[in-house]
């Protein structure tokens, strides 16, 4: 029986997706890569032609299933801020266990960047973007939601 992992969605099944690994056995951390080259604008650029910035989605190809009551964190590599100029916008992400296989996009994972460099970056298909790490999470004694998840990302709610 499975108990948590990843699995390349079905859009993205021929086209040499990767599943997440653990770089050693050490690691926290699955790293992911990106399931398409992807241009990252400067938000200094955008500013200076009166474009407000906003993040730009990465996507991944891959889908993670777990048990109710984890989810999966997504961070950013150590050395995108330092290196790259990229950081999550949203700073940690979080995959909750019913994304997997909803309607509204089959569960695919995706990373928000901002790039706060003066250049635009790019991010090649294949490249390691960021980390996803498995974790428990608790419930509050009062917890009686009784609301399913119904679509895909940002779906739960815009407020």
């Amino acid at each position: 029986m499975k108990q948590r992992g990843f699995e390349v969605i079905s859009k993205y099944k021929e086209q040499g997706i990767v599943l997440p690994e653990r770089a050693t056995r050490g690691a926290a951390g699955y790293d992911f890569q990106a399931a398409e080259t992807v241009t990252v604008p400067s938000i200094w650029q955008l500013q200076s032609q009166g474009i407000a910035p906003k993040p730009v989605l990465v996507k991944t190809g891959i889908k993670a299933y777990m048990a109710e009551n984890e989810y999966l964190e997504l961070v950013s590599r150590s050395s995108n801020p330092l290196k790259r100029f990229l950081m999550l916008a949203n700073g940690v992400g979080v995959i909750d266990s019913d994304y997997y296989n909803n309607e509204g996009n089959e569960g695919h994972i995706m990373f928000q960047f901002l790039n706060f460099g003066y250049e635009e970056m790019v991010i090649e298909k294949g490249e390691r973007i960021g980390q996803g790490i498995f974790k428990p999470f608790l419930l509050a004694d009062e917890d009686r939601v009784e609301n399913e998840r119904i679509g895909g990302f940002g779906s739960s709610g815009t407020n």
